[in-house]
């Protein structure tokens, strides 16, 4: 009897992953390149915008200057043109976080816009007196202030979860501010602050428990975190393009379609209609509804222009190199006597928010400014993170893959300056 010969397994060959060539990404960036007060520019403010790659700049200019037209409504070549390539830019940023469909992304402003979206959208209709939506006390005030509002319309109540002295969400906490009376939580992916990643899986897990969405501002997440909304098991995701390498005032958001389906419209006009008349208007479906005018179309394009070259870098590779970049400059930085570092999250994004012993972080940023490194100083949007920790605000270097070891050597030295002048 004989035997069928079993098949010769090969292995594969293994893949070299090439290195993340830091050098070859910042000739990417021509503002990178420039000079400020006579010094190299190290631009350290990325949490508060991002430059622009080429790839970026080049898609905005090429479509002014071949499809500049309106959307949707024209029958011409350069509406269809223009209409083709936002309807791409939706399909490429539903793929960048792990959308089900199209459908799924409204296009808006940017975080801000999203949050105030879902607020007066979906949860307004939903709160009353006895209500809470619950946040943490890390967030920024774009997700706090619209919440607020909410309140004081609805008569629902702000429930706040509190946070550990190392910038971490207090879980136990939390789960126990949850309650049938919770009717949203609002949670950020990672403080602009303190750099804390947080637990969104087990976040929404705890939340949906008791039935209650969760709504992620992202702002802080997407520039540096690969995004599964999937996996993430949230209900909404928010994210900013101008924080994530693509121009300002264009974002968006993802909202899982039956919940998008059964908001109502947060503005009124052009382009979110069905059908108008004097008595009634018929709103579009889902996510027309949430455009209403003429959108950013341009900006809609850089934004997809951002996520392809933020997929061509791997936001793998991305998140390992910042990851690298943090751990090197927070030992320079602790190595400063009389340094208070504000954020020790065993999870950070490239976020490190300090204050030094006898010097103002205005009086830091502006000697900073002088040696060429620009950083941001005051309280960063979150004035109760602040109350918090005790202090008036604080200085904050923020980091980006296109940021070097070299540049953290920089920063050092223009610390220095600081104890040299300010004692």
């Amino acid at each position: 009897m004989t035997t069928a010969a079993q098949p010769v397994r090969v292995a594969a060959p293994e893949v070299q992953t090439p290195p993340f060539d830091v050098d070859a990404v910042r000739r990417d960036f021509p503002i990178l390149g420039r000079a400020v007060r006579n010094r190299a520019l190290v631009y350290l403010d990325n949490a508060a915008t991002s430059q622009k790659p080429r790839a970026v700049i080049d898609a905005i200019e090429r479509y002014y200057e071949e499809d500049n037209s309106n959307i949707h409504r024209g029958v011409h070549f350069l509406s269809q043109q223009a209409t083709f390539a936002y309807e791409r830019a939706r399909g490429r940023i539903a793929t960048f976080v792990n959308a089900a469909e199209g459908a799924e992304i409204v296009f808006c402003r940017g975080t801000t816009e999203a949050v105030n979206l879902v607020a007066q959208g979906y949860a307004r209709p939903r709160a009353g007196a006895g209500d809470e939506i619950l946040v943490t006390h890390m967030e920024h005030h774009s997700n706090i202030v619209p919440w607020q509002m909410l309140c004081q319309a609805t008569g629902a109540t702000l429930a706040v979860a509190p946070i550990t002295d190392e910038g971490e969400l207090d879980l136990a906490a939390f789960a126990d501010k949850l309650s049938p009376r919770t009717r949203l939580v609002a949670v950020t992916h990672a403080s602009n602050v303190l750099g804390t990643i947080n637990p969104i899986r087990r976040i929404c897990d705890l939340a949906h428990e008791f039935d209650v969405p969760v709504f992620v501002d992202g702002a802080q997440g997407a520039p540096h975190l690969e995004i599964d909304v999937q996996a993430l098991g949230c209900d909404f995701y928010s994210l900013s393009g101008h924080k994530m390498f693509a121009p300002t005032g264009i974002g968006a958001l993802w909202g899982r379609r039956e919940l998008l389906d059964a908001m109502s419209p947060y503005e009124g006009g052009g382009s979110m209609i069905k059908s108008v008349t004097f008595e009634a208007t018929t709103f579009a479906e889902s996510p027309t509804k949430f455009e209403a005018g003429t959108p950013n179309i341009a900006g809609a394009i850089g934004l997809a222009a951002a996520v392809d070259y933020l997929n061509g870098l791997g936001m793998d590779r991305v998140a390992a190199y910042e990851d690298e970049l943090l751990s090197y400059a927070t030992q320079r930085l602790l190595s400063i006597d009389g340094l208070r570092l504000f954020g020790t999250a065993k999870h950070k994004v490239a976020v490190l928010s300090f204050a030094l012993e006898s010097a103002h972080p205005h009086d830091i940023g502006t000697i900073l400014d002088a040696e060429g490194v620009a950083l941001r100083t005051g309280h960063h949007c979150a004035q109760p993170l602040m109350q918090r920790y005790g202090v008036p605000a604080m200085a904050r270097a923020s980091f980006a893959f296109y940021n070097t070891r070299h540049e953290v050597d920089v920063l050092m030295s223009a610390l220095g300056k600081v104890r040299e002048v300010l004692g």
